[in-house]
């Protein structure tokens, strides 16, 4: 005999006992108790319907999702406008990471009840987490629209409206948010993160400072707090918060980048290589990290490494365009200028507004002598940033090398803003106004040296004509060992030392630099005046007479190979050794003697042998000594320095000597003379590629032609 099971009760109670059952965690017998209902096709479509929603909530609870999808997806089929199983499912498909799925149950559940501010929460989650930002965000703001006290509607929204470029807007939901969420600390770590953005970085601090209180070990609000501490120059702090959060979390890869670029900023160079790795190492493709290490090797010149290190970072991430623009800086300290410029520009491309990227890419495509393109980019990066002092000097030196002095003078005043010049420091230190072209009538001028010897030498030509414009008095403060040969030059009535100038300063009407004269006097090529005229001291030429008639030779050529150690670019202008210069010594009929000051006077003291050398250079105390040699010599064959300067204003032939990259503006281009010492001056440069000895030789042939025959084997 067949038996048949009969309902003890009606099919609505089996329901309401599955719930019972749910809510006591007894999920297996729940689901017994409704799976005769899900499967009897002749009940009515709500209680059918309802029954497999519990059966969906029960297979949930056992972990047996595909059955709780099968469940759900059969509800629906019986009953399309079932807006809990949409929920259930979208929620489902949330958690196993199907979000398609989910952002289509809940598109489905907000048509449904528009009015649910929970359906356009979770929606707004999952379009989120699609990348879908923009329609997050109007997921958001339809939510809290419906439930203005929405407080975890107010804080997702603030971080997409971040994400958005919205400041403002996420701070106001963050404020929002912490209504409903004054325990949460994640929420006021948030808006410090905003706060730093709108540069609001003391209100950041106290926000993750409340973050921390709320929380105290959490890592996150440490770091981004050392980041604040770091940008208000608090880096003792800074460091301190570092660590706690790598105390708290070792593998805290954004803590030890954070770390490291505070030990940066302390000049602590290895141990910020060192934290740099270590973030490697917890995250093995950390874009940022690589870069922040580049930085770190090429502080320490170490530039192979630091190229490596760049190009790490670029394979990584090719859109970080600083690290493109690193590395065209590496290439080009290294001299590889057509892989620098190619690097500058790939930085533009990644960051189209990047105007330290166009400066760069200027100077580089100047060393490459394409002045037309080096041009362009200084003035890009003018359009970009306007008060960008850098790419404003390159482009004053550029259209100064190439003779638009009207244009490039007036860029070339712009030095004055550049905080690493020391220009930017005279200002400050003179309480004087500076002249800035006006009137000198009846004035007391303080003319200031604040370049070089060789500048104070190559400009003292302006000296008698600010007399002219009207100056009553000018005193000329520089370095001592100019004192006596300036003396005498028209125009000057007392020369000073800086010291004494700075306690006189409130003496006098206005001061200016000789280098800013050209501008206010608008010197063209065209209308450069005449180098100053120098008087040398009879007394000290015959003082030094008897040592240099002691030479063999009746013509006697001055040498300088070496220049100031502190110049920018003394590893190139200055020749490796006296050696360098030994093919000179084939010419016949002529002895050589030695101007060389400080770098190169122990060579010029023990020459070569082969190389005889009468070193006077170190025995000289100043320029009117040095004056008064040169002018009992027939030549003086130089490297770019003040004593080229000083033999060009006294009238005396001088050759000098310019290297193959960072040749000074003032010596122009392509050009074998100078406009600023026409009559005494010739240039021997070097070619791309070509050695000091290339151009040794050229000039040991014009020493050939103008003294004589060389001696052959």
């Amino acid at each position: 005999m067949t038996l048949t099971q009969t309902h003890a009760s009606p099919i609505a109670d089996i329901n309401q006992q599955a719930v019972s059952l749910c809510s006591a965690g007894q999920f297996a017998d729940a689901l017994s108790w409704v799976t005769p209902a899900c499967n009897d096709a002749a009940l009515p479509v709500d209680v059918r319907s309802h029954a497999l929603n519990i059966a969906g909530a029960c297979s949930l609870a056992l972990l047996k999702t595909a059955d709780a999808e099968n469940y759900w997806r059969q509800c629906l089929q019986l009953k399309p406008d079932y807006a809990e199983v949409y929920s259930s499912l979208g929620s489902l498909f949330k958690s196993l990471g199907r979000l398609s799925a989910a952002k289509a149950m809940y598109r489905e559940l907000v048509s449904l009840r528009p009015d649910l501010a929970e359906a356009h929460y979770q929606h707004g989650i999952v379009l989120y987490g699609l990348g879908y930002r923009k329609e997050a965000e109007a997921s958001y703001a339809q939510a809290v629209s419906i439930r203005a006290d929405y407080a975890e509607a107010h804080y997702n929204r603030g971080i997409v409206l971040r994400d958005l470029g919205r400041p403002h807007e996420a701070e106001a939901a963050y404020r929002q948010a912490m209504q409903g969420l004054q325990g949460h600390a994640e929420v006021h770590n948030n808006l410090g993160s905003v706060l730093v953005e709108l540069g609001r970085s003391e209100e950041a601090d106290a926000a993750y400072r409340e973050a921390l209180t709320i929380r105290p070990q959490y890592p996150e609000a440490l770091n981004n707090l050392g980041g604040v501490l770091k940008a208000a120059n608090r880096l003792v702090e800074a460091e301190l918060a570092c660590r706690l959060a790598l105390t708290i979390r070792p593998a805290f890869a954004e803590a030890h980048l954070n770390l490291g670029a505070v030990l940066i900023d302390q000049e602590r160079v290895t141990e910020a290589e060192a934290a740099y790795r270590d973030a490697i190492v917890h995250r093995p493709h950390y874009a940022e990290a690589y870069y922040n290490l580049g930085i770190a090797l090429f502080k320490q010149e170490r530039l192979a490494d630091a190229e490596q290190a760049y190009r790490d970072a670029i394979h990584l991430n090719p859109g970080i365009a600083h690290a493109h623009n690193n590395l065209g800086c590496v290439l080009r300290r290294a001299d590889r200028y057509p892989e620098a410029v190619e690097a500058f520009r790939h930085a533009i491309e990644a960051s189209p507004e990047l105007a330290e990227a166009y400066a760069n890419l200027g100077n580089a495509l100047a060393q490459l002598k394409r002045l037309p393109e080096a041009e362009h980019a200084y003035r890009q990066a003018l359009v970009i940033r306007a008060d960008y002092g850098e790419a404003r000097f390159g482009l004053a030196v550029l259209l100064l090398s190439i003779g638009q002095f009207d244009e490039g003078w007036r860029q070339y005043e712009y030095r004055y803003e550049q905080p690493a010049f020391i220009h930017y420091k005279t200002r400050s230190m003179l309480s004087c106004p500076q002249w800035l072209g006006e009137s000198l009538a009846g004035k007391s001028v303080l003319v200031w040296q604040e370049d070089g010897l060789g500048d104070m030498l190559q400009f003292a030509r302006y000296l008698p004509l600010l007399k002219a414009q009207g100056a009553a008095h000018i005193a000329f403060a520089c370095a001592p060992g100019l004192h006596r040969l300036m003396a005498g030059v028209a125009g000057v009535d007392v020369m000073l030392d800086h010291a004494t100038a700075m306690a006189r300063v409130s003496d006098y009407d206005c001061w200016t630099s000789l280098l800013s004269a050209p501008f206010y006097l608008r010197t063209t090529l065209d209308t450069i005046p005449r180098p100053v005229q120098l008087k040398v001291d009879p007394v000290l030429v015959e003082q030094w007479q008897p040592i240099l008639d002691k030479l063999p030779a009746d013509r006697k050529i001055g040498l300088v190979w070496k220049g100031n150690t502190k110049h920018h670019n003394d590893a190139n202008r200055s020749m490796p050794s006296l050696a360098t210069l030994a093919p000179l010594w084939s010419v016949p009929g002529v002895s050589f003697v030695s101007l060389q000051k400080g770098q190169g006077e122990d060579e010029a003291r023990n020459p070569p042998s082969g190389q005889p050398l009468l070193d006077v250079g170190t025995l000289v105390t100043d320029f009117a000594d040095t004056a008064a040699i040169i002018e009992q010599l027939d030549l003086v064959i130089a490297v770019d320095t003040s004593t080229a300067h000083l033999v060009a204003s006294l009238g005396k032939p001088c050759w000098v000597m310019l290297p193959e990259k960072d040749v000074d503006w003032r010596w122009m281009h392509g050009r074998d003379d100078s406009p600023w010492y026409p009559d005494s001056l010739r240039v021997f440069r070097r070619a791309p590629g070509e050695g000091w000895d290339v151009s040794v030789e050229r000039v040991r042939q014009a020493c050939v032609e103008r003294f004589g025959v060389a001696i052959t084997a």
